[in-house]
């Protein structure tokens, strides 16, 4: 299939990109492509014009800052994966790369590109609310910081404003021997989750929990976090019992309707074993962190 026809420009600065989207009402940015090629191609998308960013250079890094791994909107999911500060200082983001998509599409795809087509299964985005971070947007009345917990709207439904880019994503590194854990689950490697589960530990010397957090995805309208879930397990030592609660809490989040890859019950029952088998694997990673 082929897309509608559309104007093509390939600005080299931020500033440039914002005029083009504010001259251009419906005009869309073309990153990576992985997403909005393929909704050219069957006409679930036909802006009058693309505006490609990737000669914007200042787009193209990953560094650290204010305890922050930034990835700047041209930078590539496998750009992410093998990069060394992301390995030593955020190794859930780095787990949770591993599941998204397929190599040639984390070849090209990108992790601001991801933020902003806002999958409520996708990897990225979960993570993103899990730890509390934000994004940058720039339009022609300057820049803003969003919440993750406001970005996120419904299924690739942001509040981006039209004439914006999202220059950055700012993911919150995790306190140092923090556990954690990054599960999902698929039909096939690779495709998008029809449940995922992300959680972060810190405990005590007695195996308590200090703190914990929880967010999930494929279960709702957005990736969301399981505030509930984090209050019951707030200070007990994770014991049977306490999984059990957490997994009863668990089920009230569970929203999305039935679809042709599973029925809500389906759903439900996956989600709470992801859960509980993801509350076990951080309290474990965390008992090593605090061990040495």
């Amino acid at each position: 299939m082929k897309p509608s026809s559309f104007e093509y420009v390939a600005p080299t600065s931020v500033q440039e990109v914002t005029l083009a989207l504010q001259e251009n009402p419906g005009a869309m940015i073309l990153a990576g492509g992985q997403s909005l090629v393929p909704a050219l191609n069957f006409k679930l998308a036909s802006p009058a014009m693309l505006v490609d960013i990737k000669k914007i250079p200042d787009l193209d890094s990953i560094f650290l800052e204010n305890q922050k791994i930034v990835i700047g909107a041209n930078v590539k999911h496998v750009q992410v994966e093998e990069n060394t500060q992301v390995k030593d200082n955020h190794p859930l983001m780095h787990e949770a790369l591993k599941y998204v998509a397929h190599g040639p599409i984390r070849n090209q795809g990108t992790t601001v590109g991801s933020l902003c087509h806002a999958d409520s299964a996708a990897e990225m985005p979960i993570i993103l609310i899990l730890t509390d971070g934000h994004v940058t947007a720039v339009g022609p009345e300057g820049e803003r910081t969003i919440p993750a917990k406001e970005f996120f709207k419904f299924h690739m439904t942001t509040s981006r404003r039209d004439s914006e880019i999202i220059t950055h994503a700012h993911f919150p590194i995790p306190e140092k021997n923090s556990g954690y854990s990054f599960l999902e689950f698929a039909r096939r490697s690779g495709d998008y989750a029809i449940s995922a589960v992300a959680v972060l530990m810190n405990i005590d010397e007695n195996s308590r929990i200090l703190s914990v957090k929880v967010a999930a995805g494929g279960i709702a309208s957005c990736p969301i976090r399981l505030s509930e879930v984090e209050d019951v397990l707030l200070g007990s030592t994770l014991d049977k019992s306490d999984v059990r609660k957490a997994t009863e809490i668990c089920i009230r989040y569970v929203t999305a309707p039935a679809d042709v890859h599973a029925t809500v019950e389906y759903r439900k029952g996956l989600t709470c074993r992801l859960l509980a088998k993801a509350l076990v694997q951080a309290k474990e990673t965390a008992k090593k962190g605090f061990i040495g």
